[in-house]
């Protein structure tokens, strides 16, 4: 009998449960979106509720639709947007405020205040990371004191903390397990990645009591029964991972060097260095990659806040495009070097500039511009944004010796294409570009010992397409020198 592997894909904008069969082969699909919050300029957050009920619709109507008997599933794997926040009761399991989205921006004034501490160097030092909005210690502080009663319940110990995986493995098991894995853990500003623990110096600098936190686990390892009134049977969760760390999991960048670039709401350039936690000197993370029978593997990261939620924005909020797909036909229409810029630092622009306060803009307007060209711009400032990370990474000394794509823009040729050409590198797009869910897919099939190795999973990547740099220096220079003038004005308004 077939034996299949249930990937839970909890995303910014909507939530996904798709179906492996053992050869890492996509067999189905379901799919649904919820709403996003945005109740003051830079905040985003999501109903909890929402998270919950749209992850069980879509694998209840995945196993329906499949007409797959639930005692097929070996395990369960679990991936999600990271750094959002969640804090629940005990008790009830009732969240005490929405989830704060990774985007989010309300904390930039208590983070500041951190910095100007001289606090960054030591927390940098133990977690990886900078002291930002974007990660979750500084939200689990601003739900703690603006929710009343919350610091005190925190103390007594009847409060739980949890990026989404947590959340979703308390619901999924009925509330009996609350734990995360140490990919997500490293992205709390809370996690020492060195000892591979929470760090007791930075729980008390951030005033977080530890009995809030999940247990830390590996990538691959036992999270727990699904409660079998869900889906009809305690199938067992065996994997998790952050989405990133899912993804290169799933393009199987197991080697140092080897790099992989996700396009979904968000861009993460994630490059392999592993059992080095390198250390950026130009403002680019570190972070745990995934942690295997104890033993991290760790990459450096640069995370760029807007990619795919900029043609979400040029069709849901300007209404230049009736579909994302209408992007690619409109680009191929619309010279190169049509001078328009468009910088969508929407909520503030992430790695390697980190500046909260930062807000989109477009440059280079004509009497001549229009719809095609602002649809371009769009498309393109993924490309320069990543061109920032790649050059970030080269000032690091390190420099990507394989990039894989993944994500929902890397279905568009047009977009690979200018970003080859941006990054004077060769760009591979696997078969298969639900790469997060089957990281996910992966760890859970290593645990359960559907997949024997690394070196097996490897073997199951296959390249659809790769594109090469057909682009001259000259023009090349020109377009990212109008590209860092963008940024650069921008930053100046």
């Amino acid at each position: 009998m077939t034996t299949y592997i249930l990937s839970i894909d909890q995303g910014t904008t909507s939530s996904r449960a798709v179906l492996f069969c053992e050869r890492g082969r996509v067999q189905g699909i379901s799919q649904q979106e919820f709403p996003q919050h945005y109740p003051q300029d830079g905040w985003v957050e999501h109903e909890p509720e929402d998270l919950w009920r749209s992850v069980l619709s879509s694998c209840q109507n995945l196993l329906q639709e499949a007409r797959l008997d639930p005692e097929q599933l070996s395990a369960i794997g679990i991936t999600n947007q990271r750094e959002t926040t969640l804090v629940w009761d005990r008790d009830t399991g009732e969240p005490l405020y929405r989830a704060i989205v990774w985007q989010d921006r309300r904390t930039a004034d208590y983070c500041e205040q951190l910095k100007q501490q001289g606090l960054e160097p030591l927390v940098r030092s133990k977690t990886g990371l900078l002291i930002d909005p974007y990660f979750s210690a500084s939200k689990i502080c601003w739900i703690l004191d603006q929710v009343p009663g919350a610091r005190d319940k925190a103390r007594q110990g009847k409060l739980a903390f949890g990026t989404v995986d947590s959340f979703l493995i308390w619901k999924l098991t009925g509330g009996r397990v609350h734990k995360t894995d140490a990919s997500n853990a490293s992205r709390t500003l809370m996690f020492n990645i060195h000892t591979q623990r929470w760090d007791e110096e930075l729980l008390k600098l951030f005033d977080i009591p530890s009995s809030l936190l999940p247990e830390v686990m590996d990538s691959a390892d036992d999270f727990g029964q699904l409660d079998p009134e869900l889906l009809g049977a305690p199938i067992p969760i065996l994997g998790v991972a952050g989405d990133q760390q899912a993804a290169m999991v799933g393009q199987a960048c197991f080697h140092p060097g080897m790099a992989k670039s996700t396009y979904g709401t968000g861009c993460f350039l994630m490059l392999n260095t592993g059992d080095q936690a390198l250390e950026s000197n130009h403002r680019l993370l570190t972070t745990v990659a995934y942690r295997l029978k104890g033993k991290p593997t760790y990459a450096l990261e640069g995370s760029i806040f807007v990619a795919g939620a900029t043609i979400h924005w040029l069709r849901d909020g300007l209404r230049l495009i009736d579909a994302a797909g209408e992007s690619e036909s409109l680009a191929l229409q619309t010279p190169q070097d049509h001078g328009v810029y468009l910088v969508p630092a929407f909520t503030g622009l992430g790695a390697p500039y980190w500046d909260p306060s930062a807000r989109g803009a477009i440059f280079g307007l004509t009497r001549d511009t229009g719809i095609k060209e602002v649809v371009t711009a769009g498309l393109q400032a993924v490309c320069y944004q990543t061109k920032d990370l790649q050059r970030a990474m080269e000032q690091d000394g390190v420099r990507p010796s394989t990039l894989r794509v993944d994500g929902g823009m890397a279905a568009n040729s047009w977009v690979m294409q200018f970003l080859a050409d941006i990054l004077e590198a060769s760009v591979d797009r696997p078969q298969i570009i639900e790469t997060t869910a089957l990281g996910a897919a992966y760890l859970a099939g290593l645990q359960a010992g559907v997949f024997a190795s690394l070196e097996a999973l490897e073997s199951l990547w296959q390249c659809e397409r790769a594109f090469e740099p057909d682009m001259s220096e000259q023009h090349r220079d020109r377009h990212y020198s109008g590209w860092q003038q963008a940024v650069r004005r921008l930053q100046t308004c």
